[in-house]
């Protein structure tokens, strides 16, 4: 079957009509951030702030109209609110747009004007209640694993954690929500692409070593940019979330993207978070970022579980000898200061990260191994906390 392409969405689009304006929503401008791949196709609106709130039926014409069309494999259409100087934010809340087949659309454009970003500052977002946040069918408790800076291992932390909590026996998910660099693929040894339940409505996600995974990384080549707005990208991961067939699960680990941005707010307001684990290196300004995601989910009222120290220290493999490369308990010391749990400190090793690139992470391809046993540590004293235990002190295990 051939490829949908750009110029027949766009004439797909030309079909729908702005109901106050008359015209159709492509030669009024309206259509941004177009992406076909592969049958997937992407795209936002824009619309007046104002009318955000009165356009939910806009929205979901224009995406029928292009799923219409033969070869379409998914299709995710946002609204976004502009205002008149040209700032973009999202519309009002709206249900997550569900794509055909249930399959997050992704990809990006190889030409024409890259979507611009748009900034706004957190600091006075509105806080969902707990209650208003609707559950995940089958999950008893999701964790985010974040970090306030990029850099600091958090992604082989999350998938040596998620592995971890199987180890000892819990049904583990693992969402990867780093719409813009994916590295859950890789790192769990996955290839192919997910497929969607008999209904054609949710996607099935894809499984190894006993872990149920999505991630955007599964519907895009690998050196694929994602361009994409803050409205897309969230949209993107409520899908991915909430339309995957999870089935029964004890505990969902989030690998969050680094920063404090859109996604991390997204996730923090929208999902009913169990609680947050923080990853840091130990030197002062990894630290600096660390406590500004700490501070962020609790400002939106998440449990922050604990911290992590990664790359706490290096042993050579050929003297023994230890080094303080990126100093030495930063993390534990910020922990005290900040009233939460020290979960434990893992070193830098090549063995983790020799492990993570080549899709065996240490946890499962050497479950004997000191570094292994530190994850699984970390990982009791996570559930102890989810399931109400006590957390046990975390033994410091170093290779003498």
């Amino acid at each position: 079957m051939a490829q949908v392409t750009e110029q027949q969405v766009l004439d797909a689009l030309k079909t729908v009509q702005d109901p106050e304006q008359g015209r159709d929503i492509v030669s009024l401008g309206m259509v941004t951030g177009l992406s076909v791949q592969e049958g997937r196709v992407s795209f936002a609106i824009e619309v007046d702030p104002a009318r955000g709130p009165k356009l939910e039926g806009l929205r979901q014409e224009a995406q029928k109209a292009v799923e219409a069309l033969p070869g379409i494999a998914a299709v995710t259409a946002a609204l976004t609110a502009h205002s008149a100087r040209g700032a973009s934010q999202p519309a009002a809340p709206q249900p997550a747009p569900r794509p055909l087949g249930g399959k997050p659309a992704a990809g990006s454009r190889t030409g024409g004007t890259a979507p611009h970003s748009h900034g706004h500052s957190h600091s006075h977002a509105p806080q969902q209640p707990a209650q208003a946040k609707p559950l995940v069918p089958g999950v008893r408790a999701i964790i985010a694993v974040a970090s306030g800076k990029g850099g600091v291992g958090k992604s082989t932390t999350s998938v040596n954690l998620a592995l971890a909590l199987a180890a000892i026996g819990r049904k583990v998910g693992l969402l990867d929500a780093d719409i813009y660099g994916p590295s859950l693929p890789r790192m769990m040894g996955i290839t192919g692409k997910p497929t969607t339940t008999p209904d054609g409505k949710t996607l099935k996600p894809m499984e190894n070593y006993g872990v149920k995974c999505m991630s955007m990384g599964f519907m895009v080549a690998e050196d694929t940019p994602m361009i994409w707005r803050g409205p897309m990208v969230m949209s993107a991961l409520e899908q991915m979330l909430r339309d995957v067939e999870w089935g029964d699960l004890d505990v969902l680990v989030v690998d969050m993207p680094p920063g404090t941005g859109d996604a991390q707010l997204t996730m923090a307001q929208r999902v009913p978070l169990a609680g947050a684990v923080i990853v840091s290196t130990p030197q002062d300004i990894a630290l600096l970022d660390a406590r500004k995601g700490l501070n962020m989910f609790r400002k939106v009222d998440v449990p922050v579980l604990g911290v992590i120290e990664n790359m706490s220290y290096f042993l050579c493999p050929h003297c023994g000898e230890r080094s303080d490369i990126f100093s030495h308990g930063g993390a534990r010391k910020e922990a005290e200061r900040m009233g939460v749990d020290f979960l434990g400190e893992i070193p830098l090793d090549i063995a983790i990260r020799e492990t993570s690139d080549g899709g065996k992470p240490i946890v499962v391809s050497q479950p004997s191994s000191p570094h292994a046993a530190v994850y699984r540590s970390i990982a009791e004293a996570v559930w102890a906390k989810l399931s109400g235990g006590a957390v046990r002190a975390t033994p410091k295990i170093s290779v003498e």
